[in-house]
């Protein structure tokens, strides 16, 4: 009995560091997938190994430090995570394809429930948020993957470069070089910051319901009036990205015309607001998954929307219902 108690109890204090340990891997590596497959094998790892670990270390940081070690196992082939914006200029509308790319091409979408821990600091919580933004984790690919750890250890998860050294079995100076570096590489390719929302402020709720409204109602002078002229639309796996609000426009209008008559439910994504979107059931009665869609909110007015469409991969990992009735809506 005194064995399967020390087994639950073993188990029980590994799986309390699950949701931030999925949140670091997930910076790492950008997909929601892999970031969950690591954190598996981490604590695989750690639980065969456990009569090892003498206190030596605090239980969180050797898990950080096996989290790390199989993160740069997986990043060794070279590889990293992009949105269609980091591979290609905008295409105008009048060239619109729709050419899909590899999976393991894109920076996949993440739910807040998986790689956000609950924390009562604001502050600490807000840095949480900013650091899973698709923005900044895909700024965080551009960064060589020891370069991304100490990043993230230091920037987001505050520690200090001594411990940092000690999990990377490095220098302090050296901690210190790469993550200067780190910083310079982030500063080009981050792009633009987008508002906070957590919670949302009244003024970003109401914009958010007249979203909603605008693209259930399939109304374009409305939407229009949301976006940011210079907005962006992605719809990964297909590579075509559309800048500015008359070409997102355009584009529902013409190509995306089978997605009038939607329905939005909210859900959240990467520290930002998100919905997901079912379309009108082609063949029978209700609503039908299309995409999870983030969006981007910056001073007021929406400049983003990223329609992940992979949706039998997104809607389960979402805990999202694979149908709408039409009268639930």
């Amino acid at each position: 009995m005194g064995d399967l108690t020390a087994t639950t109890d073993i188990d029980s204090r590994l799986e309390g560091h699950r949701i931030e340990l999925t949140g670091y891997c997930y910076r790492m590596l950008g997909s929601a997938f892999e970031a969950e497959d690591a954190v598996q094998d981490t604590l695989v790892r750690a639980w065969r190994s456990f009569d090892k670990f003498e206190g030596r270390s605090s239980l969180r940081s050797w898990l950080y430090r096996i989290a790390t070690n199989v993160c740069l196992d997986m990043l060794n082939a070279g590889k990293k995570r992009a949105r269609p914006v980091d591979l290609t200029g905008p295409t105008p509308l009048a060239q619109a394809a729709l050419n899909p790319l590899p999976e393991n091409t894109w920076l996949e979408p993440m739910p807040d429930g998986r790689i956000l821990p609950t924390v009562a600091d604001p502050a600490e919580a807000a840095v949480a948020r900013e650091s899973v933004r698709l923005a900044f984790v895909a700024a965080l690919q551009h960064l060589p993957p020891k370069q991304r750890a100490v990043l993230i250890l230091r920037e987001v998860l505050a520690w200090k470069a001594s411990e940092v050294a000690e999990l990377l079995d490095t220098s302090v100076a050296s901690v210190n070089s790469a993550l200067q570096r780190a910083r310079a590489t982030l500063t080009e390719h981050e792009g633009q910051p987008v508002d906070a929302a957590n919670p949302l402020d009244e003024e970003q709720r109401k914009l958010l319901e007249r979203y909603v409204a605008a693209f259930e109602g399939y109304d374009m002078a409305a939407l229009t009036a949301l976006l940011h002229e210079d907005a962006v639309m992605t719809m990964p796996p297909f590579d075509l990205w559309l800048q500015g609000h008359d070409d997102i426009t355009g584009f529902m209008l013409s190509i995306g015309a089978g997605c009038a008559g939607s329905r939005l439910v909210a859900t959240s994504a990467n520290g930002t607001p998100a919905f997901a979107h079912y379309k009108p059931n082609p063949d029978g009665d209700g609503f039908v998954p299309w995409a999870v869609q983030v969006i981007d909110i910056s001073e007021g007015a929406i400049t983003g929307m990223h329609c992940f469409l992979d949706t039998p991969r997104w809607f389960p990992l979402f805990g999202l219902p694979d149908h709408l009735d039409a009268d639930a809506v």
